[in-house]
């Protein structure tokens, strides 16, 4: 498979989108009368897929027809730029900023359609087919969210996310042509795990930036190196796996790698939200129980599911491995329902958890 690299473009694009998924995140922790609103966690939904299904799309055309030249690089570069209208309209009132938030998102996924179109123009064979049909076919996504433009209340949300599920629908419609034009996987693992070791950093950063340690106060000290622990042990699973375990010469769609990071990244943010609020006190002992071990368990599976189907066929787990993983989370769960623990306690059992993922995924 022809070797690609990550551009430092594509680096400063990342960026822009692990920003963006920062302050999503940070919906997370408006708490009120000791738990996370449904409201605020529906939002956090539904503002987080269409970031990410905006930054996939640029990254799986860059995958299979981006190349460093002029024009590809204007085309980045005019995409930060309606990324920027898009973080700048993210908010707890999210009604507020609806509009300026879709004409970043309408931005960006047009900008991918129009590239698509641009290149089939140089391709031939099954290449130049692939391209045309997602030039043409993610506009319908792409329009009937435009037309929420016109709509008020539920009903426009409901409209924004026809269009993206249509627009998310479009490459599993076309599958066989994507086998046709498989990925570079090595790229493909490349970006998504840059991407993902971008917001690792944001994640430890923005929990120091809450839990603020000063000289003298043990206790937030303590709490700050117990997280570096937790996302550390969390980042040598999921990177042992990608560098030792993974077959990256696979040739796929690269479906498995694309919506299983979605859950990945999500559970990432809510971990991270975890961390702050488990710090704060402000949350009711059992809904924090529920969210923490909940967003774990989401991590857990969604990089079980990614990294499996790439993994040397000698080297997967088996069924009892899926077993022992999740009977050391839910009995964790089960023994913090019964006895209440300090929340830094609770911390120390999801290093204890990810330390042993860990070991017995990447040794």
């Amino acid at each position: 498979m022809e070797e690609k690299k990550v551009t430092w473009l594509e680096l400063f694009y990342d960026l822009l989108i692990v920003a963006a998924i920062a302050t999503v995140t940070h919906i997370l922790i408006h708490v009120e009368k000791g738990y996370i609103q449904s409201d605020y966690l529906l939002k956090f939904v539904l503002i987080f897929i269409p970031i990410w299904w905006a930054w996939v799309g640029q990254t799986m055309f860059t995958n299979r027809y981006g190349e460093d030249l002029f024009h590809h690089r204007i085309f980045l570069i005019l995409q930060m730029f309606f990324a920027l209208i898009m973080i700048a309209s993210l908010s707890v009132d999210f009604d507020s900023y609806y509009r300026s938030f879709l004409v970043g998102y309408i931005g960006l996924r047009a900008l991918v359609a129009i590239q698509y179109l641009v290149v089939q123009r140089t391709e031939v064979g099954t290449r130049k087919k692939a391209a045309l049909f997602f030039g043409k076919y993610f506009w319908v996504g792409i329009i009937v969210s435009l037309c929420s433009l016109f709509f008020d209340s539920w009903i426009r949300y409901l409209i924004l996310y026809t269009g993206i599920f249509l627009d998310i629908l479009i490459p599993i419609i076309g599958r066989k042509r994507l086998v046709m034009v498989p990925t570079n996987t090595a790229h493909l693992f490349e970006r998504f795990g840059l991407f993902t070791i971008i917001l690792f950093g944001e994640t430890l950063v923005s929990t120091l930036a809450v839990i603020q340690p000063k000289q003298g106060d043990w206790n937030s000290i303590l709490f700050t190196l117990v997280s570096f622990v937790l996302i550390i042990s969390m980042w040598w699973q999921y990177f042992d796996n990608l560098e030792k375990k993974v077959n990256k010469s696979i040739k796929t769609a690269g479906q498995t790698i694309i919506y299983g990071h979605l859950f990945i990244l999500m559970s990432l943010s809510m971990i991270a939200a975890s961390i702050r609020l488990l710090f704060m006190h402000e949350v009711n002992y059992y809904f924090i129980l529920f969210f923490v071990f909940g967003s774990a368990l989401l991590y857990f599976l969604s990089t079980s599911f990614v990294f499996h189907q790439y993994r040397y066929k000698e080297q997967r787990l088996k069924i009892y491995h899926l077993g022992l993983f999740l009977g050391i989370l839910v009995g964790f769960l089960i023994l913090n329902l019964i006895i209440t623990v300090p929340n830094i306690l609770i911390m120390v059992e999801l290093i204890v958890f990810f330390v042993i993922y860990a070991k017995l995924t990447t040794f």
